[in-house]
């Protein structure tokens, strides 16, 4: 027994390491460090046993084989901690048990033995952490490639369906539940990316859990998939503010960034399956278009609200004659038609008040009524008119769809 009461291993008494003895030092090394697989050692024992018994420096082909070890333990999962301390306390019960031919009272004779064991210690451990250090950003390399393929064709929606399931389940998502689909587009070029990513992942993981949550980048924006639940607590439908929810988390969290910003937040609806997640995210990026179009001030876009002019441009020869019918007429006016389509837009979004709108554009209220007047003249519809509002307004709705007067119409077909 030590001095410390632990089983001391039998020294062999030879002067060439022992396989046996070598076998037992390995086995109690692999226990401290939580039973890390002995085949990890490779040779690593021999050469420090050789090295304090004849002082013999490590061959490079030796140390090439400790960084294969290195790259083998990150593949194998085990955590770089527990793989050198594996190295560490080997070399140290080896120290302990060294054969007597080492164990002398010679103290240059020692200091020899301990100078070439701490050389091989020293060369063997900063081989294995830089082969684990390589072979663990390989395997990250190797993840954000699978992770960001995996999205392009989850978002693309035109999938193997079979292949998609086997390939989204080792990111923890399940595409049989239902995900909504959020965007964040920055008012300038996107900043640091992995900043960004990883401000949103530490959120809504602590949200919403690691589970069926995906943050990438796509086409310069910020991509969130998340899980939607389709029921609230009382068994009525989720609705508009589980996607709300999303959104407003997204931009409290981006806004807090140096760059980028202001930020806009696109919300698509939540729609089960596969291609449930390409749906919602084809409708976020519809709203952040046409939120722009609009010129909407609010940062956070929910595509549920902008579901009117997705109804508008399914008849897109439809709603340009309307537009042109009712609207072109304006573009007579004196500054063209655009400020008195933006009066109008204002007009119908305050609920036809004449103080609010001209709050809202930045106009005095005779302006405003100036304005009003001039569209019932020049268009033959009142605006204050109940009658003859809803044509206006849905004109007006039209147009900002399809961004006029900024562009021409399309050519009626």
């Amino acid at each position: 027994m030590s001095d410390n009461g632990t089983r001391r291993i039998q020294r062999p008494a030879a002067s060439e390491p022992d396989g046996q003895w070598l076998a037992e030092v390995a086995a109690s090394a692999s226990r401290d460090a939580g039973d890390v697989p002995v085949a990890l050692l490779g040779d690593y024992l021999p050469l420090l046993a050789d090295a304090a018994i004849t002082g013999r420096k490590p061959k490079r082909a030796e140390l090439d084989a400790v960084e294969t070890l290195g790259r083998k333990a990150a593949e194998q999962g085990i955590s770089a901690g527990r793989v050198v301390q594996l190295y560490l306390s080997a070399a140290r019960r080896l120290w302990q048990d060294l054969p007597d031919v080492v164990q002398s009272r010679d103290r240059e004779a020692v200091r020899a033995a301990a100078a070439a064991v701490l050389h091989v210690i020293d060369d063997a451990v900063a081989t294995l952490a830089e082969g684990y250090a390589v072979a663990r950003r390989d395997l990250v390399r190797h993840e954000e490639t699978l992770r960001r393929e995996l999205i392009d064709d989850l978002l693309r929606g035109d999938s193997d369906l079979g292949g998609l399931v086997d390939r989204a389940e080792p990111f923890g998502l399940d595409l049989a539940r239902v995900h909504q689909v959020a965007l964040a587009a920055p008012s300038r070029r996107l900043p640091d990316t992995d900043t960004a990513m990883t401000v949103l992942e530490a959120v809504i993981f602590d949200r919403l859990g690691d589970r069926d949550v995906l943050v990438a980048t796509k086409d310069g924006l910020l991509v969130v998939i998340a899980p939607a639940e389709t029921t609230s607590s009382d068994g009525a439908p989720a609705g508009h503010d589980t996607d709300d929810n999303l959104g407003r988390l997204m931009h409290d969290q981006l806004r807090r960034l140096p760059r980028g910003q202001p930020w806009r937040i696109a919300v698509g609806r939540p729609h089960p399956g596969l291609y449930g997640i390409a749906r919602s995210y084809e409708e976020a990026r519809e709203a952040l278009t046409m939120a722009g179009r609009l010129r909407m001030p609010t940062p956070v876009v929910d595509a549920r609200d902008l579901l009117i002019y997705r109804v508008l441009l399914r008849d897109q020869p439809a709603i340009v004659e309307l537009v042109h019918a009712v609207l072109h007429p304006l573009t007579r006016a004196r500054g063209g038609a655009e400020p008195l389509v933006a009066t109008l837009q204002a007009y119908f979004d305050t609920g036809g008040v004449a103080t609010e709108t001209a709050k809202h554009i930045h106009v005095s209220v005779r302006a405003v009524t100036y304005r009003l007047e001039r569209v019932h003249t020049l268009t033959g519809y009142n605006p204050a008119d109940p009658a003859q509002r809803f044509t206006l307004q849905a004109a007006v709705l039209g147009a900002r769809a399809l961004n006029w007067p900024e562009q021409p119409l399309p050519a009626a077909g």
